[in-house]
């Protein structure tokens, strides 16, 4: 089943939906409305209810949703039971922070490993470890890995884009302060780690 398209500002409220029906005691989790979501996590119930609705229509009036169906629609949206597979690039601080970020697979996406310039794996748990470049190709493509997360310098940024491109990889995250080039069909989501600092410092002279 294809993941429903919504708006960056829903998806990021969703995990929160998500943990609160399945916390549910069981003799009240057959139907729940949205005015009963939005009173228990201290929402709007106008912004609730746009919420559900991108995920999965109108409850039934007077009664709400049938909460098994919504926990489902949740899961698909936020692909939980079929989690796409990233692979980053560059074992420094920004990188292994992100490696031991736990929220990725709230939002359908778990990082299984990272690479970088080291001889030899370096194991960092009994699921995460660094793996050396020479292994990267054969890597993502006997995993069908879908994301690649670029967090080195800018000066080989390209070059490790072109890699992942060469590599089956059809959606980059990057955090290198530099424009990438990548082919068409491949998706590119720049993060600028300086502007939003600035949009930060602005804000406290607003």
């Amino acid at each position: 089943m294809e993941k429903t398209s919504v708006p960056k500002a829903t998806l990021g409220r969703l995990p929160r939906y998500l943990r609160f029906l399945k916390e549910l005691p069981q003799e009240k989790s057959s139907y729940i409305s949205a005015t009963a979501i939005a009173k228990s996590l201290a929402l709007g119930e106008v912004q609730v209810r746009k919420d559900l609705s991108a995920v999965s229509g109108a409850g039934r009036p007077k009664v709400g949703y049938e909460t098994v169906d919504l926990i489902k629609s949740l899961e698909n949206v936020l692909g939980r039971g079929n989690l796409t597979f990233a692979v980053l690039v560059g074992a420094g601080k920004l990188g292994r922070a992100l490696l031991e970020h736990d929220e990725f697979e709230d939002y359908g996406v778990k990082i299984v490993a990272a690479f970088d310039c080291n001889e030899h794996p370096i194991r960092l748990s009994s699921s995460k470890e660094i793996l050396p470049m020479c292994q990267f190709e054969h890597f993502c493509k006997s995993r069908k890995i879908q994301i690649g997360i670029i967090t080195v310098g800018e000066g080989s940024a390209q070059a490790v884009c072109d890699q992942m491109v060469q590599s089956g990889i059809t959606a980059i995250w990057n955090f290198a302060p530099c424009k990438l080039e990548v082919p068409a069909g491949v998706l590119l989501k720049q993060e600028r780690l300086a502007l939003s600092l600035a949009y930060l410092n602005n804000q406290l002279y607003n």
